[in-house]
């Protein structure tokens, strides 16, 4: 029903977009995934299962294409800056993204500092912590939901999320003393795993 479904995209497409473009941290690039999210769930609408929201199962697809698209672009990035000179590019970019705004010098220099660490702390995340950070802060979804959407029990969503912002705050004092020995925190089944390797 191509009405029923237009309604759905209605409902879901403005929380879809905060989602992916919190993880993904690029508006076209997001807006090219939840537009690739509903043409995948459009065409597996048999495989939706009324026993739980539609915007559950259909985040659990808006996640996937973006971990997708962060691992795809993080093996193309470390080809990509083996070239000093395209390293140098990048950096430039970078720093000329956050425009200065007109108030109190020192204060925009503490938020730029500040933006800046958080975007790195985010980026050496597990791609789960990553999903689950912005699910909950950003999207706000409730630990239920979080548990649905990513299908995962609702203990290991809350050790996720307890371990994703420990290492964001880790991440953050290291930072601020200078001293950026930082490893993300992993929580259970990855410390598991990183001791059998």
């Amino acid at each position: 029903d191509s009405v029923a479904f237009a309604r759905l995209i209605a409902q879901t497409y403005d929380r879809s977009l905060r989602v992916a473009t919190g993880l993904l941290h690029n508006r076209q690039d997001a807006e090219d995934i939840v537009q690739e999210a509903y043409v995948r769930a459009h065409s597996r609408l048999e495989n939706f299962r009324a026993d739980s929201a539609f915007y559950t199962w259909f985040y659990r697809i808006v996640v996937n294409l973006s971990i997708d698209l962060i691992r795809r672009r993080k093996r193309e990035k470390s080809i990509f800056l083996k070239d000093d000179d395209c390293r140098d590019a990048v950096v430039q970019k970078q720093h000329s993204v956050d425009t200065p705004r007109q108030d109190d010098p020192f204060s925009h220099i503490q938020r730029r500092e500040l933006r800046k660490h958080l975007r790195e702390a985010f980026r050496e995340l597990p791609e789960i912590h990553r999903a689950i950070l912005v699910l909950r802060e950003v999207d706000g979804l409730s630990y239920q939901e979080l548990s649905d959407t990513l299908q995962i029990k609702k203990g290991t969503v809350m050790s996720r999320l307890f371990h994703a912002r420990r290492s964001v705050q880790r991440y953050l004092e290291a930072a601020e003393s200078g001293s950026m020995t930082w490893t993300p925190v992993a929580d259970g089944a990855e410390a598991a795993m990183a001791t059998a390797a």
